[in-house]
């Protein structure tokens, strides 16, 4: 699904990518592991273009990945900075919204559903602003189960979730590479890593 050649990446004259390779297969969730600084952020970031990178390619189902096309915003989904919500608006009308922006079918049944998975129903008609650390990384999570994707890029999903938190997120993302879909992420957690059945990618500082 996923095809990474010869990435290059440089900040300042230092180099945190030097020709870096990867392959995603549908139905596979890959875990990136690293020391701080080893460019695991910086490997995703320029996948979906966030980046520039210096050289090399991204390929998607084998022709160029570029999410400014439509079809490919409709296949990658990307959770890799804190989201910035809405000051004003409940967390049951964020993920509406974006549900909405999607043209999924039934966007208030949709959402609604995603926070049941994610444990947020009581705090349904919360703003953001009120929620603990915690609660707004099971938010953030939640995005990716209102918005189509067949890849998903979540950098350290792992962060501030307590243990019932991780347990889920495990559970949930070998399920996504059960259906087909495919996940990269940089990940700090052994336990999740084997959780979600991952296949490990060591990146080291270049």
């Amino acid at each position: 699904m996923l095809t990474v050649r010869g990435l290059e990446k440089e900040f300042g004259g230092r180099r945190v990518l030097d020709g870096f390779d990867l392959v995603v297969e549908p139905g596979e969730v890959v875990a990136l592991v690293g020391p701080n600084g080893a460019g695991k952020t910086t490997l995703m970031r320029c996948v979906v273009g966030i980046e520039e990178p210096d050289g090399g390619e991204v390929l998607l189902d084998d022709r160029p990945l570029d999410t400014r096309e439509a079809d490919v915003r409709g296949d990658v989904l990307a959770l890799l900075d804190d989201t910035a919500w809405f000051p004003d608006l409940t967390v049951l009308e964020h993920l509406d919204l974006l549900a909405r922006a999607d043209s999924v079918v039934d966007p208030g049944a949709v959402a609604r559903d995603a926070l049941a998975e994610v444990g947020l129903t009581r705090i349904a008609d919360q703003v953001p602003g009120t929620l603990s650390s915690g609660q707004k990384q099971r938010l953030s999570l939640a995005v990716a189960l209102v918005r189509p994707w067949r890849l998903l890029l979540v950098d350290e999903p792992e962060q501030r979730l307590d243990a019932d938190g991780q347990a889920w997120l495990g559970r949930w993302l070998a399920e996504q590479a059960r259906e087909g879909r495919s996940v990269l992420m940089a990940c700090h957690s052994e336990a999740l890593v084997a959780a979600a059945g991952a296949r490990v990618v060591a990146v080291d500082v270049a």
